[in-house]
């Protein structure tokens, strides 16, 4: 194939002519390529991820781990972003896995819990496994905010918010800036 170069075509640097081809082949991927539809459930589903990268980027524990470990416990229905792997925007890895709630080793495994739909019986036992561990914990039902959770996700149709109990933040070893703490809607403790 003969392409004919006009004389400005000539003039233009090594550099400058594969930047214009890099820009070329991104142009011609990005139109080439265009993404499906995004259902409803999948735009909950990656505001979840969302939010709950943005709590765990907020959170110090007492020994900071290379990699966050996040626990998805109990049947869930918005995690589905959320296992597929991700990376902080600090550039910490999150490693998450599922567990079963009974798992012996939670508190030692998971720096971090995502609880699904539980019983009475499993919750009581799970949060009695976390007592006095460093282990911050996010419920994808606000029910839960009352019996031990740190943070109590709000999914509705046009946004992900979440509430805060402080009475088990303060118990927990685990340090939450006071910045998210102000986003949330407070949940007083339960005497």
């Amino acid at each position: 194939m003969n392409v004919a170069v006009s004389p400005t075509e000539r003039s233009l640097s090594w550099r400058q002519m594969l930047l214009l081809a890099s820009l070329w082949m991104c142009a011609s991927l990005t139109f080439a390529q265009a993404p499906a539809p995004v259902s409803m459930a999948d735009q909950r589903a990656q505001a979840v991820t969302q939010v709950v990268l943005g709590i765990l980027s907020y959170a110090r524990w007492p020994v900071e781990p290379a990699q966050l470990h996040l626990c998805i416990v109990g049947p869930t229905e918005y995690t589905d972003d959320l296992l597929k792997g991700t990376t902080q925007a600090t550039g910490r890895p999150v490693v998450v896995q599922r567990l079963l709630a009974g798992h012996p080793e939670i508190a030692s495994v998971c720096d971090a819990v995502y609880i699904g739909q539980l019983t009475d019986v499993e919750r009581s036992r799970l949060f009695s496994s976390l007592t006095g561990q460093p282990v911050l914990s996010i419920s994808e039902g606000g029910d839960q905010c009352t019996v031990g959770s740190l943070f109590c996700l709000r999914v509705g149709d046009e946004q992900v918010s979440f509430e805060v109990n402080l009475d088990s933040v303060a118990r927990s070893g685990v340090r939450i800036h006071p910045s998210v703490l102000q986003l949330s809607r407070r949940r007083a403790p339960q005497s």
